[in-house]
């Protein structure tokens, strides 16, 4: 079941959902609108020749109040946002409509998992022939709030957790790379 903007309101009341710092007109009718930071990271690639599943990631660390994506280009970012979910809770990563007609993909794996506490970080993607402007502190995605059946058995505790700022990949963590 997705969540009512009262039902959002009621629960960040109480203490249960945590969307911190609220700009007055996050709140929409299904979701919480969140902002984009000001810190973003771009892969390496001068300094890397192949990015793989059991390697660090090299990434360069860029601070501003605006940042331009090159056309066909990617970069992660991060919302200003703080986000807690209770173990009973999900949420889908969304970009906003308006945002998408500029050509801009914004994914962050699409899910944040019930427990997960931290900002959200994006992957950006300019899909037009055009560099993009984007500037730190305006609307870019939504989350969608779902209700699980019943509180998860195993919440989110993993690699991510706490995250703040932009938070590169951390896969060559996972169990299956140390085989």
């Amino acid at each position: 079941m997705i969540l009512s903007d009262k039902t959002l309101k009621s629960m960040m009341a109480e203490g249960t959902l945590t969307v911190e710092p609220l700009a007055e007109n996050s709140i929409q009718p299904a979701s919480i609108d969140c902002r984009l930071g000001r810190h973003f990271l771009v892969v390496e690639d001068r300094n890397m020749h192949l990015i793989d599943m059991s390697s660090e990631i090299l990434y360069r660390e860029i601070e501003e109040d605006s940042i331009t994506i090159p056309p066909h280009s990617f970069l992660l970012a991060t919302t200003m946002e703080y986000v807690k979910l209770p173990d009973d809770l999900t949420s889908f990563v969304e970009g906003r409509s308006s945002i998408g007609r500029m050509g801009l993909f914004i994914q962050n794996a699409g899910w944040v998992d019930p427990g997960f506490e931290g900002q959200i970080t994006l992957e950006l993607y300019n899909a037009n022939s055009l560099p993009i402007r984007l500037e730190a502190g305006r609307r870019i995605c939504q989350l969608v709030f779902c209700k699980m059946d019943q509180t998860a058995e195993n919440p989110y505790r993993g690699k991510y957790q706490g995250q703040k700022g932009t938070t590169g990949s951390r896969v060559f963590k996972d169990s299956e790379s140390k085989a």
